[in-house]
C-alpha cells in the first residue's frame, strides 16, 4: 500500500470509529457550549462587560475542551495493539501521526469552530471581531491538537496520566491563548491584528513540521 493510501485510510478510520463513538464527538463540544453558556448565567449580564470577556472565555473555554478529548487519540489504539502495527508499518511514523492528529482536529476542533459563531453572538460578539475569532480558532485549534499530540504520546502508556497530561500541556498552551484572544481583543478596539494572526499561522506551520516527528519519537520511548 503507497503512503498516500495508508494515510487516507488512517484518516478514514479514525473519523470513522469517532463518529461511530457518539460521546467522544459529542463531550467536547457540548463542554465548550455550556463553560461559554454559564458565564452570562453567572456575572452581570451587562452587554459591554460581556463583550470584553468574551474572547478570553470563549478561547479558554475552546482549551479546555481540546484538553477533554486529547486522551483518546492514541488510548484505544494502544490497548488493541494497533498503536504497536502502526510502529511495525513501513511507513514513516511522523506522517501516519499527522494523520492520527488530522482525524483528532477533524471530529474535536473543527465543531468548535463552526458553533463558535454562536456563542460569539451569546456574548455579543460582532462584525469584525467574529471574523478575527474564527481565524483565530482555524489556526489555533489545529495547534492544540499538535501541541496536546505530544504529551498523549509521552503519557499513553501511564494508566492515571490525566492530571500529568494537564501539566506537560498546558504550559505549552499558554502562547496561543495569549494571541488568539488578543488578536479578538484588538479586533474589538478597531486595533491591528495582523501581528497575532501572523505568529499564530507561525506556530502552526512550525508544529505541523515538528511535532509529528517529537510525538514519533514519543510514542517509541513509550512503547518500548
Amino acid at each position: 500500500m503507497s503512503l498516500a493510501r495508508a494515510w487516507g485510510a488512517l484518516l478514514r478510520r479514525d473519523v470513522m470509529l469517532a463518529l461511530r463513538q457518539r460521546g467522544q464527538l459529542a463531550n467536547p463540544l457540548l463542554f465548550f457550549v455550556m463553560v461559554v453558556a454559564l458565564f452570562p448565567l453567572g456575572m452581570n449580564p451587562d452587554p459591554v462587560l460581556l463583550r470584553s470577556i468574551a474572547p478570553g472565555v470563549i478561547w479558554v473555554g475552546a482549551l479546555l475542551a481540546a484538553m477533554l478529548a486529547l486522551e483518546s487519540m492514541f488510548r484505544s489504539d494502544f490497548d488493541d495493539g494497533a498503536l504497536e502495527q502502526m510502529l511495525l508499518t513501513p511507513h514513516p511514523l511522523p506522517l501516519l501521526v499527522l494523520a492520527k492528529v488530522t482525524a483528532h482536529w477533524l471530529v474535536t476542533g473543527l465543531p468548535l469552530l463552526l458553533v463558535a459563531p454562536l456563542l460569539a453572538l451569546l456574548l455579543n460578539l460582532e462584525g469584525e471581531a467574529v471574523v478575527i475569532l474564527l481565524a483565530s480558532l482555524a489556526l489555533g485549534t489545529p495547534l492544540l491538537s499538535l501541541i496536546g499530540a505530544i504529551g498523549v504520546a509521552l503519557t499513553v502508556g501511564l494508566r492515571r496520566g490525566g492530571v500529568l497530561l494537564s501539566l506537560l500541556v498546558l504550559p505549552l498552551y499558554v502562547p496561543v491563548l495569549i494571541f488568539a484572544a488578543g488578536a479578538v481583543g484588538n479586533a474589538q478596539a478597531g486595533m491591528a491584528v495582523t501581528g497575532q494572526l501572523a505568529f499564530l499561522g507561525a506556530l502552526l506551520a512550525l508544529a505541523v513540521a515538528l511535532a509529528p516527528l517529537a510525538v514519533a519519537a514519543a510514542l517509541r520511548i513509550s512503547l518500548d
